[in-house]
């Protein structure tokens, strides 16, 4: 029994000295630094993931902008990057072109010029960078591909960078080059001669905003195109990048990450690869898509944003966990600081970095993120164990006579579903250039002698509602803010308020379907145009609008209801889709490919007319009406259930809309 007694006090004595000693870690200058901090930023864009931010009315839409750019206050941003819109579907929508053809430039088209300028608005020092995700049909001379043609891609991309400054004044620091292959090295070198023709030397170039590898080798085994490339980009790349990189001394970015539904989850994510980025891969920037989750829930990759703003018709937003953890690298370090070579992992897992500004500021991340706590939707992340643990830090070098240091925590509390984000703890008094902390699981830290931190709040905006059962739009705005209409989310092609000089009747004002080739993309854009709008879980509605195509004889329009998909899924959208054509004929389908035909015959519309469409679907039953009189009637729809609004083209073709409208029954 004694004996027993005591190998029980042993193991409990064992586990209390195991739990209560301490690992210790050095932070030390005196051997020089490590890389320079390039920033933390968001990406707007790849695409239209920001669209209906732009509709919200203030001070909301000020507030959402002031938890993403204002220094120290939210996130503090550091970068912004946004899309060189390219007219096409780059994920979550299309965003419009600067060119939409060769002779063509207007750059007041879209939101990214705004959102640029506010951001600057906010913090004057904020980095831009512009990438193209896709490209007007033009720029491909008729092929999918962007590059037989590097002069024409090249002048294309260099006109929005000077647009860029001369209508907004806004500087573009660097250019992305994305999805480049080695074989198209040549773009590079060209976009590189044509930016400095432009006088635009200062624009540095990320290539290959894509993989590692070929960029990589092809800098290694040409030096014009080394000379060219100033920082390797790469996409997801899971904290780790390769040797063959880091021997060509570029700067290394992780040009576009996260991308993970921001829950708390998300959040943890977000925060294990902001200091592992840099401890596994010496990545000195990290860029997160998206900026803002303000595009419609159902499409893809819904609410993968660092906060979510998706209801502009009832001001709702949601500060999510990601603004706080961003808050603990961007409110105590700057682009222009230097991370220090003792920064790596916990012994019990997590891991710690160090940066300071040469100056005597000092801050210390700390991030505890266990594995089932911080996945990330890619890549997949292997295996690894965090458990609570003490760690001692020492200050050495010119920071050992730090006597003081502001603490800032997060605690995610995973069990008790209870989180605390980015709250001030008593400063932290340092003895002897030393100081332990008790770290749990699920925690970030933040130790700074930096004092101007602050967690920003506004009152509660107004709470959650349904997009309105019963929304108008007659497009009658003569100085329109933005180039698209409120709410409507263009999936493919490009729907732009337009002034129809030739009217003098009711629709001088409209919304035109603008583009007449299908654009250069990666993404699967349908061989028809549509912009959805509405509620998701509509099922029972009535749409009504105006129509006016522009192609003779093959020209063709809708309107629909029950629209089920969109984004990169938009070619299989199903739905029940009205469609009149200038032939003299209609027909209604059951998708947007128009394969499945639930009703066909004569209509008598022709091109350069007006006719008015109205679509009334009420459970199984779909019955539809051209100029106030029935057309058809009590076609069957089984599936889908519910859906979006929505209006679009039979191909790429000039089509006016006017006049439009829903009328919902209530959800619950």
């Amino acid at each position: 029994m004694a004996q027993r007694a005591t190998a029980v006090f042993v193991l409990f004595l064992s586990l209390f000295l195991d739990f209560s000693s301490s690992q210790n870690y050095v932070l030390n200058d005196k051997d020089g630094l490590g890389r320079v901090f390039d920033g933390i930023g968001g990406l707007s864009g790849g695409g239209a993931t920001s669209r209906l931010l732009v509709n919200y009315a203030e001070p909301y839409r000020s507030q959402i902008l002031d938890y993403l750019f204002k220094p120290n206050f939210g996130a503090s941003l550091h970068i912004l990057k946004v899309e060189i819109g390219g007219d096409a579907q780059t994920t979550d929508g299309t965003e419009p072109s600067h060119m939409h053809y060769e002779n063509d430039q207007n750059y007041f088209r879209g939101y990214e010029w705004w959102l640029m300028k506010e951001a600057k608005k906010r913090n004057p020092n904020i980095t831009l960078i512009g990438l193209p995700w896709a490209f007007p049909g033009w720029v491909g001379n008729g092929k999918n591909w962007p590059y037989d043609f590097p002069d024409i891609t090249a002048a294309y991309v260099v006109n929005w960078i000077l647009g860029a400054k001369q209508y907004h004044d806004l500087d573009i620091e660097y250019v992305g080059i994305w999805n480049e292959r080695s074989y198209n090295s040549k773009y590079i070198k060209l976009l590189r001669y044509t930016l400095d023709k432009s006088g635009l030397e200062r624009v540095r170039i990320i290539a290959s905003d894509n993989l590692w590898e070929p960029i990589t080798l092809s800098l290694m085994l040409d030096p014009e195109l080394n000379r060219a490339v100033d920082v390797i980009g790469a996409h997801y790349p899971g904290t780790n990048t390769v040797m063959e990189a880091l021997k060509t001394q570029k700067k290394l970015w992780s040009s576009e990450d996260y991308s993970t539904f921001n829950d708390e989850v998300g959040g943890g994510c977000w925060a294990r690869i902001l200091n592992q980025n840099y401890v596994n891969g010496l990545m000195t920037a990290t860029i997160s898509w998206n900026l803002v989750a303000s595009y419609y829930e159902e499409l893809p990759f819904g609410r993968d944003g660092l906060m979510t703003a998706e209801e502009p018709w009832s001001g709702n937003y949601v500060v999510e966990s990601p603004i706080w953890i961003t808050a603990h690298t961007t409110q105590f370090s700057q682009p222009g600081w230097s991370y220090l070579q003792t920064v790596g992992h916990l012994a019990q897992g997590g891991s710690y970095v160090a940066l300071t500004d040469g100056k005597g500021n000092l801050t210390v991340v700390i991030e505890t993120m266990t594995h089932d706590h911080s996945v990330c939707i890619r890549p997949p992340l292997l295996p690894f164990n965090v458990t609570a643990q003490n760690a001692t830090f020492q200050l050495k070098g010119s920071f050992v006579s730090i006597k003081e240091l502001q603490v800032w925590r997060s605690q995610f509390n995973f069990k008790t579903k209870k989180p605390s984000f980015f709250e001030k703890l008593t400063p932290l008094k340092l003895s002897d250039g030393t100081f332990t902390l008790n770290l749990a699981e699920d925690e970030v830290y933040t130790l700074t002698t930096v004092k101007t931190g602050q967690k920003g709040s506004y009152p509660d905006p107004p709470p959650s509602a349904r997009f309105p059962k019963a929304y108008k739009d007659d497009f009658n705005v003569r100085t329109p803010p933005f180039s698209e209409a409120p709410d409507f989310a263009d999936q493919t092609g490009v729907f732009e308020y337009y002034v129809n000089l030739t009217d003098p009747g009711p629709h001088v004002f409209t919304l035109r379907q603008v583009l007449t080739q299908r654009p250069v993309t990666w993404a699967t854009d349908a061989d028809q145009t549509i912009s959805v709008i509405g509620d998701y879980q509509w099922q029972n509605v009535t749409v009504t609008c105006d129509v006016f195509m522009e192609k003779v004889k093959t020209g063709g329009v809708f309107i629909a209801a029950r629209v089920d998909k969109g984004g990169q899924s938009v070619r299989s959208a199903k739905g029940v889709f009205f469609w009149v054509f200038a032939d003299g004929t209609y027909k209604v389908t059951n998708d947007l490919a128009g394969q499945t035909v639930l009703a066909e015959g004569q209509s008598g519309t022709r091109a350069y007319g007006w006719h008015t469409l109205s679509l009334t679907v009420q459970g199984q039953y779909a019955s539809g009406k051209l100029n106030g009189y029935p057309l058809w009637k009590k076609a069957v729809i089984l599936t889908p259930k519910n859906g979006w609004a929505a209006i679009g083209t039979h191909s790429y073709e000039l089509a006016q809309f006017d006049n439009f409208a829903v009328e919902a029954e209530k959800l619950f």
